[in-house]
């Protein structure tokens, strides 16, 4: 017995209808089981920087704004801090931190930027200070990162920009050294398998600064659109590093 096509037409109007209904059911279900996702920034001024920017918007205010719906974003960076102090901001993580992201270290170098101005014999005994700074810096920071990790939260790590002060000598010196500052970061990244913001790749423009350390509002923009990225798109479940830039 064979079915009219008047019928069968009708027939599959309404499985489509109740597929598609089925789909849209299964879909608001995950959305619902699936918690509100909360990226909370550690750190210094690089992310606390609205005293820089003259009541343009901060990076944090711009995460915000760029996060999907229904996602939050805190700030727990204190301009000036250095890595020691990620344990007192940690004391002060949200509850419900889905996600964590760290930019610290530039003013640990800083504190170390003394080194560039003593005299010294030769290149190797300039070397000989830079590979002591790196190793202590190295240290701190991969104590730091344990006590990050034992929070179990997605976690991503920046490396500190290049500054950029008016004078050009200094500049190239104070980037040069820099790069000692920035390998024991992205080394950690790769050991610890979580996912890196060069933000030397970021912020690569004069206007993204506020001055020669601080990001302007031009910069907190690309900090936050980066940030967004790796949060949304990392898959953090597979403990493998990658770089994010843009």
């Amino acid at each position: 017995m064979t079915m009219p096509a008047d019928r069968l037409k009708r027939r599959d109007v309404v499985l489509a209808a109740a597929t598609a209904a089925l789909a849209d059911y299964h879909e608001a279900q995950a959305m619902d089981s699936d918690p509100m996702k909360h990226v909370v920034l550690l750190g210094d001024s690089v992310f606390d920087n609205a005293s820089h920017v003259g009541g343009e918007p901060d990076v944090v205010t711009q995460l915000r704004r760029r996060l999907p719906p229904g996602w939050r974003a805190s700030l727990v960076a204190v301009g000036g801090s250095v890595i020691a102090d990620i344990a007192k901001q940690l004391a002060r993580l949200p509850t419900d931190a889905s996600h964590i992201v760290i930019s610290i270290g530039g003013n640990d170098a800083l504190r170390y930027a003394s080194i560039l101005d003593l005299p010294s014999r030769s290149v190797a005994e300039s070397m000989v200070q830079l590979a002591s700074i790196q190793t202590r810096f190295q240290s701190d920071y991969a104590a730091m990162i344990d006590l990050v990790l034992r929070h179990r939260l997605p976690t991503a790590l920046c490396t500190i920009y290049d500054p950029r002060y008016p004078d050009p000598t200094q500049r190239q010196v104070s980037t040069t050294a820099l790069s000692v500052i920035n390998d024991p970061i992205i080394r950690e990244a790769v050991r610890r398998g979580v996912p890196l913001l060069d933000l030397r790749l970021v912020c690569d423009q004069d206007a993204d600064f506020a001055n020669a350390i601080e990001p302007s509002m031009q910069g907190g923009g690309k900090l936050a659109g980066t940030i967004v990225s790796c949060v949304t798109q990392h898959d953090f479940s597979r403990a493998q590093s990658e770089v994010y830039a843009r």
